[in-house]
């Protein structure tokens, strides 16, 4: 095969020959140079949310998950009670990472099919006036349901309680403006809808809430208070950085703001996701969701009713063909999951449909 696999997943995602390229060169983690890559990143990054009045972003070495625990453990103080809405795999480790934390985690669970009602929310700030934070996942890519956004701000706003915002999967491609929301934290990374590589994150977080995050962090490493001051003072990293890593998110950006930024990426991932869902409707394949819950972001899959479909073999012959897809993520019933985002297009869709086709015509699931 003389092109490298089209990566179908929530991220690591297909990257283009440009953002590979940024990372070929070595960088000094404390040089002048370096630290203006990160200060414009910072910059830019505000931009995409209309966040620079009231908010700051913190970049975080490591995976998403890193981040998000950063945010936990640093926004919510030790006495703390986060509400976490419920409504796939995501939110639940959410949930997990904050009592393992040490701080107290209720969890508010819904169909994983639908997203997370507001009402409930309400209900739920009404019945305890212990809730000091509400957790959601925006884009909850177990299923790929998108959740209110708006709504949940407004009702943690009116209910004066803090609101974490894991938008992983979603910031860089599902609006998301300051301006119209509020939140405490908001919490995505490199490797996602900015088609940049794995292993740096980065979390926005309100101005008015900056003082009160000294001292929460039981974590040196994972300490956004302290590492936004020591960038604010020095320009630099607390830590050593990942060099490579910032230096592709920043050749990254530059692509995304050529392409006319968040509102046409998001018309790239619809037409892929569009692409996809009726191209694999024609062979009998249908989303675990319904259509209106559908996110152009990742598609959950419902699996053959055939005994002679097994995810592993079909996995592995679809690799063969070049594409690498996603395992499903729900415990009651099999699916597969297919990622729209990164840096493809409908003609990789179309393909990946062809090649799933073909294989499920070998396996005598499809004629």
């Amino acid at each position: 095969m003389d092109r490298d696999q089209i990566l179908l997943t929530p991220g690591p995602l297909t990257t283009t020959l440009r953002t590979k390229k940024a990372m070929l060169k070595d960088w000094g983690s404390w040089d002048a140079d370096f630290n203006q890559i990160t200060k414009r990143i910072r910059s830019q990054l505000l931009s995409i949310i209309h966040g620079h009045d009231d908010y700051v972003v913190v970049p975080m070495q490591g995976s998403g998950t890193f981040s998000v625990e950063a945010a936990v453990n640093s926004v919510l103080p030790p006495n703390g009670h986060l509400l976490v809405l419920d409504n796939g795999a995501y939110c639940k480790r959410m949930a997990t990472l904050t009592n393992k934390m040490g701080r107290k985690a209720t969890l508010l669970s819904f169909n994983e099919r639908e997203p997370v009602s507001p009402d409930a929310l309400k209900k739920a700030l009404i019945s305890d006036a212990s809730i000091t934070h509400v957790g959601l996942i925006h884009c909850e890519t177990g299923a790929g349901v998108l959740n209110p956004l708006k709504e949940i701000s407004d009702i943690c706003k009116e209910f004066n309680v803090g609101l974490i915002i894991d938008a992983m999967s979603s910031f860089g491609a599902l609006p998301i403006a300051a301006r119209d929301i509020q939140f405490d934290a908001l919490i995505s990374a490199s490797g996602k809808c900015l088609e940049s590589v794995p292993g740096m994150g980065f979390i926005f977080i309100r101005k008015a809430i900056l003082e009160s995050m000294q001292g929460n962090s039981q974590s040196l490493s994972l300490d956004l208070y302290d590492q936004y001051q020591y960038m604010e003072k020095t320009g630099q990293w607390r830590f050593t950085p990942p060099t490579h890593v910032v230096a592709a998110l920043a050749e990254a950006l530059n692509q995304f703001e050529e392409e006319g930024g968040q509102p046409a990426r998001l018309a790239r991932y619809k037409d892929n996701c569009k692409t996809l869902v009726n191209g694999l409707a024609k062979i009998g394949l249908e989303p675990f969701l319904d259509e209106e819950n559908i996110t152009p972001i990742i598609v959950t899959f419902l699996a053959p009713k055939y005994d002679q479909y097994d995810f592993k073999s079909f996995y592995n012959a679809v690799k063969e063909e070049g594409f690498i897809l996603y395992p499903g993520k729900l415990t009651e019933i099999e699916t597969f999951r297919v990622g729209c985002i990164g840096a493809i297009n409908h003609k990789e869709m179309r393909q990946v449909v062809a090649s799933m086709k073909y294989v499920l015509e070998q396996m005598a699931v499809v004629k």
